[in-house]
């Protein structure tokens, strides 16, 4: 059974080959989504001295209102620190993708992006497709 989604090539932009949302499928899988990063907070565990569990991120889709979340992990969220920055349009590749459990849904979207230990995510210069931030 093979857990990757096709890339979809950005029409008309070389170079950065993505799936959207809607394309995601359940698992660990080698697809790529390129994004917006909205923006990111600590996770804190408020029923246990405020117990760091990990970074929460907000990431918009090309389509306008498209928003999921993602979520690194304590053991991965000092790797990951430096490269979020709001605002900033990201391409993120080797990823998981989970069920998002009723008692943590903060969008709208069924899944949420989790960050395990091949999961890269680069800030897109060049080639990144059009994603209205303010939307």
């Amino acid at each position: 059974m093979s857990l990757s989604a096709s890339p979809v090539p950005q029409t008309g932009v070389p170079g950065v080959r993505h799936s959207t949302f809607e394309s995601l499928r359940l698992g660990r899988s080698s697809q790529s989504i390129a994004s917006g990063l909205l923006c990111f907070w600590d996770s804190l565990n408020f029923k246990k001295d405020s117990e760091f569990m990990g970074i929460t991120v907000l990431f918009l889709d090309e389509k306008v209102n498209s928003v999921t979340h993602g979520f690194i992990p304590t053991e991965h969220a000092n790797h990951y620190m430096s490269s979020l920055k709001a605002g900033s349009i990201v391409k993120i590749d080797r990823l998981e993708v989970a069920r998002c459990s009723s008692m943590y849904k903060i969008t709208d979207h069924p899944f949420l992006i989790r960050f395990i230990s091949p999961t890269i995510i680069d800030e897109v210069i060049t080639g990144a497709p059009e994603i209205n931030l303010q939307s």
